[in-house]
């Protein structure tokens, strides 16, 4: 009677190694090959192969919902260039060692562009002392957000999710580790060694824009669904500047990053932390972003449930 129950065991044990054995191979070539041309090659493979897949469909459900006021042809396009990015995302994560090129004595001949006002906030943030809560979505490359930090002098820790591959697992914590200060991995202890990265001063990040099964009720494109509220719990263990954290796909290989203002939060009628009034206005902020870009966000996954 156990034999089949075992032999599914071994079959998803084998399918997870495969996987992984193909992710590390990937991403090893990747890195032996011009990273632009590489983009472009992973971009063209997705948008082939992307609209035969199951997630095609619930991409498409919640850009119509999203957008009622828009086309059936314009929901195409947009779900085109959420394929182009996920496949141009996959390219540069085997590059990330380098891929954040940033001069300010010579913004012109740099990959990252940063604006004048980021560029101040930035500098704000790692000398005023204090420490602070970043968050990102996924938009354009969602990896880079941690890399700016870094980039800037900013003493990071940064919250991810491990794959579920551990093979793949490893590598992909050898190329993050690079240049993205201290990596948190999501689990029971999380928010216990985020909430003492604040105590010690130092900025902690974190992607925000994903369902949570027990999270608070947000309201985003019109729609309630369920956020994470680690970052508003986090800050009323320790109180601390918020800031949102973005990047921006521009043409010819480019990005832009851009820090937000101070997003302060909601409270109650005793002075309290609002989680749930907080969390909503960190989420209105990301659905700002995906607005003005709606084709490099990460429609694929069901984020309204």
């Amino acid at each position: 009677m156990r034999t089949r129950p075992q032999f599914r065991d071994v079959a998803k044990l084998l399918g997870q190694a495969a996987v992984g054995a193909l992710t590390i191979g990937i991403l090893r070539t990747a890195r032996h090959f011009d990273p632009t041309k590489t983009a472009n090659l992973f971009a063209r493979i997705t948008r082939s192969i992307g609209p035969m897949m199951r997630e095609q469909k619930t991409g498409r459900a919640n850009l119509t919902a999203a957008f009622p006021e828009k086309s059936p042809a314009e929901i195409e396009t947009i779900l085109a260039g959420v394929w182009d990015n996920l496949g141009r995302v996959g390219a540069e994560f085997a590059h990330l060692d380098h891929i954040w090129k940033y001069d300010p004595a010579r913004p012109e001949d740099s990959r990252i562009e940063i604006d004048k006002r980021s560029y101040e906030l930035f500098t704000q943030l790692r000398l005023d002392g204090k420490p602070a809560l970043i968050f990102a979505s996924h938009l354009a490359n969602w990896e880079l957000p941690a890399l700016a930090g870094v980039a800037h002098g900013l003493d990071t820790a940064i919250l991810y999710r491990r794959p579920n591959i551990a093979s793949a697992d490893r590598i992909i914590q050898d190329m993050r580790a690079v240049n993205m200060g201290t990596l948190i991995a999501a689990g029971r202890d999380a928010p216990l060694r985020l909430a003492e990265a604040l105590k010690n001063g130092q900025h902690v990040g974190m992607l925000v824009d994903q369902y949570l099964t027990n999270g608070v009720e947000v309201t985003f494109f019109g729609r309630k669904t369920k956020a994470n509220p680690m970052l508003a719990r986090l800050l009323r263990q320790i109180e601390c500047p918020v800031h949102g954290v973005r990047i921006i796909r521009l043409p010819g290989h480019r990005f832009r990053g851009e820090l937000s203002e101070e997003v302060k939060p909601v409270r109650d009628a005793c002075g309290q932390i609002d989680v749930q009034g907080t969390m909503q206005a960190v989420t209105s902020v990301i659905e700002g972003w995906i607005r003005e870009y709606p084709d490099q966000w990460l429609w694929l996954h069901r984020r309204w449930r």
